[in-house]
């Protein structure tokens, strides 16, 4: 259809059409976007203006853009500047660079979470690098008294496979024995073929907890000839993966048993032995390791196979425990009874 037409039947002036005509012969739909000013909306507002608009805005409580507007006006009626239109006062507030804003209301710590780059951690072999956290599962079981209790899971997944290489379920506060028992569930020889995972890593990426800054742990390290390493504390994007799959977990196998915790609703009645909950997350753990990952195309339990290799062990069960369970902590007695691992 010629231009001169095509404005005629639509009102557009036909200078306007022959410019967007070009821009799409030069770059496609691409060059008919609109593309937005930076500066829009206070390009003819004086400067000292755009700075009081964006220091209001960036003020703790932050107030509202009608208070910011208020408040603009009343300085500009003051000082004789033009007095911007609560649209551009808006428009100024909303191309606020969102870094900027987190800092300023929420903070360097919240600012570091959402904005900084992290380096994500990829090892490119299995056993390479471990990765071992606790986490509060959101469940109630009941404990050897007949009451209720909310149970703790430690897990520790291999970092190249994404697999679960070994786990521990238990009730309390966690503890470095609590750590020990899922080491030597991921380090020796399973009982069920079907999970190969076991070996020594290279090393083992875990937090600030107490437990994993224990001497136990760090002296077992030391003798497995296992790297430890700690993640920058309160920087919880190092841990993804494992976090991830604590979030698995809770969606995909606590949400079906009984006893899930729901936020917002009344704490269940609790059914559930920690023993049964240990069996339904055994057999979930079987499942996750032989579904098929997302990011790497395979199962773990495939990823962490590869093209067959031999891990490194240690040298029999009984020197993996003397070197995970014994204990070098004195207890103390007191009086009372005795003092050990934090327990009375």
């Amino acid at each position: 259809m010629p231009l001169a037409r095509l404005a005629r039947e639509t009102d557009v002036g036909l200078r306007t059409l022959e410019r967007w005509h070009a821009r799409y012969r030069a770059d496609g739909y691409a060059g008919l976007e609109t593309a937005s000013r930076a500066d829009a909306g206070s390009r003819r507002l004086p400067p000292d203006l755009v700075d009081l608009i964006e220091g209001l805005a960036l003020s703790k409580p932050r107030p509202a853009i009608a208070t910011i507007h208020r408040k603009v006006t009343g300085i500009c009626a003051a000082r004789r500047w033009p007095v911007p239109s609560y649209s551009v006062v808006w428009d100024i507030v909303r191309t606020l660079d969102p870094g900027m804003v987190t800092l300023a209301l929420e903070g360097a710590a919240s600012y570091r979470d959402k904005h900084e780059l992290v380096p994500r951690r990829q090892t490119e072999l299995p056993n390479a690098m471990w990765q071992s956290d606790h986490t509060m599962l959101d469940i109630l079981v009941v404990d050897t008294d007949g009451k209720p209790a909310r149970s703790w899971l430690t897990t520790i997944l291999d970092d190249c496979s994404r697999a679960v290489c070994g786990y521990t379920v238990f009730l309390g506060a966690p503890s470095a024995i609590n750590t020990a028992l899922a080491l030597r569930q991921a380090i020796w020889h399973k009982t069920d073929p079907a999970w190969p995972m076991c070996g020594l890593p290279d090393v083992l990426y875990v937090d600030h907890g107490s437990d994993f800054t224990s001497d136990q742990l760090a002296h077992t390290a030391v003798d497995l000839h296992i790297r430890l390493i700690h993640s920058t504390v309160a920087r919880p994007q190092g841990r993804g993966k494992i976090e991830r799959f604590f979030g698995t977990i809770n969606t995909e196998l606590l949400a079906t048993l009984p006893g899930h915790i729901t936020e917002g609703h009344p704490w269940p009645t609790p059914k559930l032995s920690l023993a049964a909950l240990d069996s339904a997350l055994e057999a979930f753990v079987a499942t996750y390791n032989d579904r098929t990952h997302s990011e790497l195309g395979t199962s773990p339990r495939s990823a962490w196979i590869a093209d067959g290799w031999l891990p490194r062990m240690p040298e029999s069960l009984e020197d993996l425990d003397g070197l995970l369970l014994t204990v070098a902590k004195t207890r103390v007695v007191r009086r009372d009874g005795i003092r050990f691992h934090g327990r009375s």
